[in-house]
């Protein structure tokens, strides 16, 4: 088995690469470039070889991406890659073995191999492995996948699905938040849960706040709001962004039946994992009758290891390459 490999994480603002010595082994030289500085994936691979790479011609990749790859075709669109090709980036990097995957997809394949130090809990304790789980966090965008174990008789190991769950209405649970839901209808034609939950969404979600009000409000970004969350407004969307998202969850742990728990990441939630826990977001998660007991019984943690996609892109070269 010839290294080293190449990994990536990409989405639509950072795209962080990293080599990995072989199976089992952490990925190195974690370096993340601005994704849009790049026409796309090829080049952004190629800068990251040239500056970091430390002359390392890389055997095998696995690049995941915050989009879906469907027919080879990468559509990255927050980064204005909406006609990049795996075939194109094979043939510019001249990796023969090749694979780019949703970047959801590599965080799934890393979640056996999370341990009690990498995963926060957010409500209820984490189970023996065995049960469906599921992944979900709010970034760029917002991304869901599951991962479905498969039984020893039919050889065992693990099943990841990715798909566009980020894309689903808006679950509004509060008479504010159907108003919310409401003004962004108007506003963009649709409620899209992505448009509340990811970094656009939370400072979006700032401002119809406001509008809900009759305020007036300097534009935030979510990383401002993250800042200035001692604030009373910034306080309140982070509040209503927390609640959203354990409705969200909790949906998604309903549609897949994941006994096995719900895992949060994306980059919004390592920043304020205090007010995570403070938030609504569990009793949100819960609070659906009549399967209540059932959503009880599944746990939820956030993921705080620092660079999980990495470790799933690995363990899928892992597989590929075994």
């Amino acid at each position: 088995m010839t290294t080293p490999w190449l990994v990536a994480d990409v989405g639509g603002t950072n795209a962080r690469f990293a080599l990995v010595d072989g199976p089992g082994a952490a990925p190195e030289r974690v370096a993340a470039l601005p994704t849009r500085d790049h026409r796309g994936l090829a080049e952004a691979a190629a800068a990251y070889l040239a500056e970091h790479g430390g002359g390392a011609r890389p055997a095998a990749a696995c690049l995941a991406v915050a989009g879906p790859v469907v027919d080879g075709r990468i559509r990255l669109t927050n980064a204005g890659w909406a006609n990049d090709t795996v075939e194109r980036t094979r043939a510019h990097l001249g990796i023969e073995d090749l694979t780019v995957i949703n970047d959801f997809e590599a965080l799934a394949w890393s979640l056996p191999g999370l341990g009690a130090g990498d995963l926060m809990t957010v409500g209820g304790a984490l189970p023996p492995a065995g049960g469906p789980r599921a992944v979900l966090g709010p970034g760029t965008g917002m991304g869901v996948a599951g991962l479905v174990p498969v039984p020893d008789g039919a050889g065992g190991g693990w099943i990841p699905v990715a798909g566009e769950g980020g894309h689903v209405d808006v679950p509004a649970g509060t008479d504010r938040e159907i108003e919310v839901m409401r003004l962004l209808r108007a506003e963009l034609g649709v409620a899209n849960a992505e448009y509340l939950l990811s970094g656009d969404g939370l400072a979006r979600l700032y401002r119809l706040l406001a509008m809900l009000d009759g305020v007036r409000v300097q534009p935030l970004t979510a990383a401002m709001i993250v800042d200035r969350r001692d604030e009373p407004a910034c306080a309140e969307a982070l509040e209503v962004f927390c609640g959203l998202l354990g409705s969200f969850a909790g949906n998604v742990a309903l549609t897949i039946g994941a006994t096995g728990g719900v895992y949060l990441a994306g980059g919004i939630l390592p920043r304020v994992p205090g007010v995570l826990q403070a938030s609504d977001f569990r009793r949100r998660f819960e609070d659906k009758p009549p399967v209540t007991d059932y959503l009880k019984g599944i746990p939820t943690a956030l993921i705080v290891h620092p660079h999980p996609a990495l470790v799933g892109a690995a363990v899928r070269l892992t597989k590929t390459n075994a």
